[in-house]
């Protein structure tokens, strides 16, 4: 106990060091490498009385800082992640020196559940939805889209006359979606809905995003079937858009729980000049949002909005049941009867003060620079002799491909080697291709020249 009890009168320096280290990695960022081709830290063994924390900092700097990859930097665009804002900084600091669990709204608690509330309303102000929604901060969007399902299917029980949280599935539940992402694939595998039991909706050529009238056609069928649609706000390698205003128009025809995965795609409604991808959206039951997407929020954080007439409902799916001292749920209202997790990190924190610190014209700006850049690299690569772009650069995301598609392999390799920009295979309509999503706020055009000579580089290196 002697290194904690020195460690306790020594916060100061502890925190001085870190906040060093800190600045001397921001100031540093747009140098540091994005990619490594090998990482082989020398991994030190527990030692048995403990180093303190200012030494242990320090083989930290040693052993692992080098290998640390810039994914908060201007050119990490292989997955959709975005940087961190100085003011989401500052909070996740806050939220590790405040430890709090935020649970209660009523009742008794702390001001971290109401800060979190608070924090969803201006959520819902920044994305133009509707008060008749409610929401909660969880891990990511795999959990926010585990959360939304989870309801849906305690809904789609109802339906058929069953509690399915105290009961069990007991029938079948019919799925539907055209491009679903790998998270609410996760999410159904884990609801016991089974990944493989979607009815796939068909697209229309060159397109990700629902055929309504085959999607009709479809549904029409069993006109009075209750289901379960999970639609997309954005799709991971075009950015494709369901058409929302067509589903909500349905929703007044058939009886179905309507989940949208928005996770970077809904903050188009940031922007005024995008918003009309998400029209309609607020007929939905249920949206994930991602934060540590586009809002530029430190990991991990990400929303799950419901309809505030499905409240019973989730708390019935997620109540901590053998608990009679929490009263009634539904006045007594506590987050950890809300979603999945009952140890739950003061996520809002970060979230409100980069939402206080930079405004619904800060988020329009960053959106719509992001987007305006990735036109530019898409139109770039497009005037390419060596590259071609594979669908319309609709917001964020680029999808493109090489002459030779055998190059996509090394081409990433020596890109990853070359540790300047981070981008990541996929496949689109069966063919190889590439793809780049920019959406951190420090990125800038001067980023993606750097990209496209690496890009050039890199590709003339392995056809040498």
């Amino acid at each position: 106990m002697n290194n904690l009890a020195t460690d306790e009168k020594s916060i100061p320096a502890i925190l001085d060091s870190v906040k060093q280290l800190s600045l001397d990695y921001l100031d540093q960022l747009h140098l540091q490498k994005i990619g490594h081709d090998s990482l082989t830290p020398v991994l030190p063994d527990l030692p048995a009385l403990g180093l303190g924390a200012l030494k242990s900092i320090e083989l930290f700097e040693t052993a692992f800082l080098p290998s640390i990859v810039a994914s908060s930097g201007s050119r990490y665009w292989g997955f959709v992640t975005g940087g961190t804002t100085p003011a989401a900084i500052a909070g996740d600091w806050l939220v590790s020196v405040f430890d709090q669990n935020p649970q209660a709204l009523k009742g008794n608690g702390d001001v971290s559940g109401s800060l979190e509330f608070h924090t969803i309303q201006l959520m819902l102000t920044l994305f133009g939805l509707p008060d008749h929604f409610t929401g909660a901060f969880v891990s990511g969007a795999t959990m926010s889209n585990f959360t939304g399902l989870a309801t849906a299917r305690q809904w789609l029980g109802e339906q058929q006359g069953y509690n399915v949280a105290a009961e069990g599935i007991k029938s079948s539940m019919k799925i539907y979606a055209a491009t679903p992402h790998a998270a609410s694939l996760k999410s159904l595998a884990m609801l016991g809905l089974g990944r493989n039991n979607i009815n796939y909706v068909q697209v229309p050529a060159e397109r990700e995003c629902i055929d309504m009238h085959a999607f009709e056609q479809m549904i029409s069928q069993h006109p009075d079937e209750p289901f379960i649609l999970i639609s997309s706000a954005g799709t991971v390698n075009t950015v494709d858009f369901d058409d929302m205003k067509a589903i909500a128009t349905l929703k007044k025809r058939f009886k179905f729980w309507w989940h949208i995965d928005a996770a970077f795609g809904g903050y188009a409604a940031c922007s005024p000049q995008y918003q009309y991808l998400v029209d309609g959206w607020e007929d939905a039951d249920s949206i994930t949002i991602d934060n540590h997407k586009w809002l530029n929020v430190p990991y991990d954080s990400a929303v799950i909005f419901t309809r505030k007439e499905h409240t019973g409902l989730q708390i019935q799916t997620f109540q901590n049941s053998n608990a009679p001292y929490l009263g009634d749920l539904l006045t007594n209202f506590s987050y950890l009867n809300y979603v999945p997790e009952n140890s739950r990190r003061f996520r809002a924190l970060p979230a409100w003060l980069t939402l206080m610190a930079y405004g619904k014209e800060g988020y329009k700006a960053i959106v719509e620079n992001n987007i305006s850049l990735a036109k530019q690299l898409g139109q770039r690569l497009e005037d390419h002799p060596l590259f071609k772009v594979l669908a319309p650069v609709r917001l964020n995301t680029v999808c493109f491909t090489t002459r030779m598609e055998a190059d996509i392999p090394g081409l990433l390799k020596e890109l990853n080697k070359r540790g300047k920009l981070f981008v990541t295979a996929t496949l689109y309509k069966g063919q190889s291709a590439i793809r780049a999503a920019l959406v951190n706020w420090r990125t800038r055009q001067e980023d993606v020249a750097l990209a496209m000579e690496e890009i050039e580089a890199a590709y003339e290196t392995i056809n040498v």
